[in-house]
């Protein structure tokens, strides 16, 4: 039987840029798909069979299954966050294999997702040591963390997914490892138990998104069954990673919040002390996306019925102009109120670092 991350991939075709293989990181990866078909692109963010080419939508999920593109990170910078992070730590990668019927990403790239990897990682190494470096010591605790620079190592995609295709993250974790006053931040809906043969010496904050078990068939397509998730928590905190949990996105619908009460009392259950002394949480209410629900609608319409929900959500536009839908004003700050009880009563201790 294949395991999950065989599953998860199996790469026919590697678009790159031209000359990628002059980036150590560029050779190892087309090294480590050797039958893979290679197909030269100028530019790693305009590929005509996968960006803005609407017939790809029949092929959502192959696509994530099959393709890999590798490209240069041309433009660094580590943008200030607040909420989940202290900054947003320049990508190392772009897209996923996962098939989250919900992600903001699909929006940006078009009609196709597959994981992007940038093969420049010294480059970003180089850059993320400099930047944790002129920040001097932390003077101030806030919600994200008492003590270190915090910063999101995968806005744009899973980096437990990442480290099936190459070393970036693993040279990441090692980075936050060594650098004092910094630590480095992931959320991820995939176990890889690789990483638990690295030694991140508490650099490293995994955060295990979790939703209902229910739901999480519906709209987490591909990723690791929630129990598993679950069970890997102590194992990380274990290895030496901080373990928090990122409850995202949290989907309204009938009976939503007793279906929240069991998965709090699954983790309640499932973790051990060592985990729950150092656990925190944050808690995201979905906002979707007016062209995403399109798309999905070529691909994934069940998943639609959950998401797109009129009766119960209105419209916002964001400040890139996208035009977006949350849960109604009033409604949302009653629910919100409602899951943040919940989790102080079946989770006593675990921190809720915010709440949107």
């Amino acid at each position: 039987m294949r395991t999950h991350a065989e599953r998860m991939l199996d790469v026919r075709t590697i678009f790159h840029e031209p000359g990628i293989d002059r980036f150590a990181r560029g050779a190892e990866v087309l090294a480590r798909f050797p039958d893979a078909e290679r197909v030269e692109v100028l530019s790693h963010q305009a590929i005509p069979a996968l960006h803005g080419n609407a017939g790809a939508v029949a092929d959502w999920v192959r696509n994530k299954r099959e393709v890999l593109v590798l490209g240069e990170k041309k433009s660094l910078a580590a943008r200030p966050n607040g909420r989940s992070t202290d900054f947003i730590a320049p990508s190392t990668s772009n897209g996923c294999a996962m098939a989250c019927s919900y992600c903001y990403v699909p929006r940006r790239k078009g009609y196709a997702n597959p994981i992007t990897v940038f093969v420049n990682i010294e480059r970003i190494l180089g850059y993320l040591e400099r930047h944790a470096g002129r920040q001097g010591p932390k003077t101030e605790p806030n919600q994200v963390d008492p003590v270190d620079w915090v910063y999101d190592l995968g806005e744009n995609g899973d980096c437990s997914v990442d480290a099936l295709v190459s070393d970036n993250v693993r040279d990441l974790v090692d980075l936050f490892a060594r650098l004092p006053g910094a630590r480095g931040s992931f959320a991820t809906k995939f176990v890889n138990r690789d990483l638990l043969t690295w030694d991140p010496r508490g650099g490293t904050r995994v955060r295990f998104s979790l939703m209902p078990e229910e739901q999480s068939k519906v709209l987490d397509l591909r990723t690791s069954r929630i129990a598993e998730r679950i069970a890997a928590i102590d194992d990380f905190v274990e290895a030496g990673y901080e373990v928090h949990l990122n409850f995202s996105p949290v989907v309204v619908h009938e009976g939503w919040l007793a279906q929240w009460d069991e998965l709090l009392q699954q983790v309640a259950d499932g973790v051990g002390q060592r985990a729950r002394a150092q656990l925190a949480c944050e808690i995201i209410f979905l906002t979707h996306n007016e062209q995403l629900h399109e798309v999905n609608l070529g691909w994934h319409p069940r998943g639609e019925d959950q998401l797109w929900r009129p009766d119960l959500q209105q419209p916002k536009v964001s400040q890139s102009g996208q035009r977006n839908v949350r849960y109604r004003t009033g409604w949302k700050g009653r629910w919100v109120g409602q899951l943040t009880d919940l989790v102080e009563q079946r989770l006593p201790g675990c921190r809720v670092r915010y709440a949107f």
